[in-house]
């Protein structure tokens, strides 16, 4: 039975995540609908968060690590002039300095002193784990706790409106500033937030947080759970994206012939050919002669050492 479990297809939905909602009850609603416990997401969104969560059944389970790691789309929105123990809206406010004059050159300068190859310190709430305990724990826990900083890659940080002279409910007048982020697997926009306030001098925290891609799937390809779940009522089932086109449409693609499918999906490492190598650590994808997805492989010196093996 187990056997038949793992050879499940499945296949990847995109669901539009609502706010209140954490990424496991998504998985948990979509279990319910699919029938089936084999079930992941591809990459966490934070309760307060909406938009993509990229959702995989069966052996598309298998591509989520992968996935995960692709680059991310965000709309937020920052609040200038306080700061809060999570670093959005959801935590305690622990700082009211107000925001008042911030000019457009200073917001422009400490944005792009946060765009590129910068180093970040993650949210102290967060699920990074700290000798073996997750950081939020030990901060709820009532433990100091101090995160090491790690590389990101910030490719754009745009500001859209300022919206200067707001009042927040404790009476604190606040900026808050819509902007956009395109960033590298890793990366806290919420920890962008309040960097962003310590640069200019006032605190700032996340108000709003809508994911609004994951690698190649967008939010116009997402579905909300109440569009899914009429779709499971109706009968038609969880609209799911096929495993062997999920992979053509986030990886780069090799299609080998009969023999070549067989010796990678027995794991050897064949040579890649220089044109179908993908750069840095992206994976690629094998499909042999009748489109199915072999492998997902990664260049090793010029040859192909399988990550996950599909058939």
């Amino acid at each position: 039975m187990a056997r038949k479990k793992d050879q499940e297809p499945g296949g990847l939905v995109v669901v539009d995540k609502p706010a209140g909602f954490t990424s496991h009850d998504v998985v948990a609603k979509l279990r319910g609908m699919a029938r089936t416990r084999r079930v992941g997401h591809a990459g966490t969104l934070d309760p307060m968060a909406t938009g993509v969560l990229v959702v995989g059944t069966g052996k598309t389970t298998r591509l989520l690590g992968h996935l995960a790691l692709t680059e991310k789309e965000y709309a937020a929105t920052v609040r200038l002039g306080q700061t809060t123990v999570t670093d959005d809206a959801e935590g305690e406010v622990t700082a009211a300095r107000g925001a008042s004059g911030i000019t457009d050159g200073a917001l422009e300068a400490a944005v792009g002193k946060l765009t590129g190859r910068i180093s970040q310190v993650p949210s102290k709430v967060s699920a990074v784990k700290v000798d073996g305990k997750r950081s939020y724990q030990r901060v709820r826990e009532g433990e100091e706790v101090e995160l090491a900083a790690r590389e990101i890659t910030v490719s754009e940080f745009r500001v859209h409106e300022v919206r200067s002279g707001e009042r927040a409910a404790d009476g604190t007048e606040v900026t808050d500033v819509l902007v956009s982020v395109v960033c590298s697997s890793g990366t806290y926009v919420r920890a962008l937030a309040r960097d962003l306030g310590e640069s200019l001098g006032t605190g700032g925290h996340l108000t709003k947080l809508r994911r609004t891609r994951v690698g190649p799937f967008r939010l116009e390809d997402a579905r909300s759970l109440e569009e899914l779940q009429g779709e499971t009522d109706s009968g038609a089932g969880v609209p799911l994206v096929p495993l062997a086109e999920a992979a053509a449409a986030a990886f780069p693609r090799w299609d080998v012939d009969a023999e070549q499918a067989r010796l990678i999906g027995n794991g050897v490492q064949l040579r890649m050919p220089a044109r179908e190598s993908a750069p840095g650590t992206v994976p690629t994808a094998v499909f042999d002669p009748e489109g199915r997805l072999v492998a997902l492989v990664e260049d090793r010196a010029g040859r192909a050492k399988s990550l996950a093996v599909f058939v």
